[in-house]
């Protein structure tokens, strides 16, 4: 049977990451991909999840102790900024990242992801992912600033070299008011 979108994402990083890699949500949210991450690499793992907002790293705290989960370093602060936090031994040794485009959830929907901020993380991620490493973006595209946000990120995809990279577009044709569809980026 045909996946959700967000069941899709979740089973093509299964197929990416090991128990006990480093991961990282970089748009952390509600805090259920970060959740989904932190089961999947175990207590070995451990995960890296950022937001902008103050509310998403207060809903993701609150979601990852009610399950007593301790291998997951929540931090406020742009996406685009992750090559700050990550120690430099892990380069090449990411096993996956997750980006969930547009805003929160029941939230302020003017508080959203920006290309510029988007390509930047999503280059540096690139960058010291593992091989066979993968990213996924699911991006929601149906709201204002959506649709710029949308094509500069496929724009920055598309052109992606095939030798490094393998690029994968999945989503719902069929489906009305601007469905959200996932990018997934395989290293090489």
């Amino acid at each position: 049977m045909l996946k959700s979108i967000l069941n899709y994402a979740h089973y093509l990083i299964q197929q990416s990451v090991a128990k006990g890699e480093t991961v990282i949500d970089a748009t952390c949210g509600n805090g259920n991909d970060t959740l989904f991450l932190s089961r999947l690499v175990e207590d070995e793992g451990h995960v890296l999840a950022f937001d902008i907002q103050e509310k998403a790293i207060d809903n993701t705290k609150e979601k990852l102790s009610e399950e007593l989960r301790h291998n997951v370093t929540v931090i406020q602060d742009s996406h685009e900024n992750i090559p700050k936090y990550v120690d430099p031994k892990l380069t090449g040794h990411i096993g996956a990242a997750i980006f969930n485009l547009g805003y929160l959830p029941k939230s302020n929907k003017k508080i959203i992801t920006h290309p510029e901020s988007t390509i930047a993380a999503l280059h540096e991620i690139l960058k010291i992912l593992k091989k066979n490493g993968l990213v996924v973006l699911v991006i929601y595209h149906g709201h204002e600033g959506g649709k710029d946000e949308k094509n500069a990120v496929l724009d920055y995809v598309i052109n992606l070299d095939q030798k490094s990279y393998k690029v994968l577009r999945y989503g719902f044709i069929n489906q009305k008011n601007d469905p959200p569809f996932i990018l997934a980026v395989q290293k090489k």
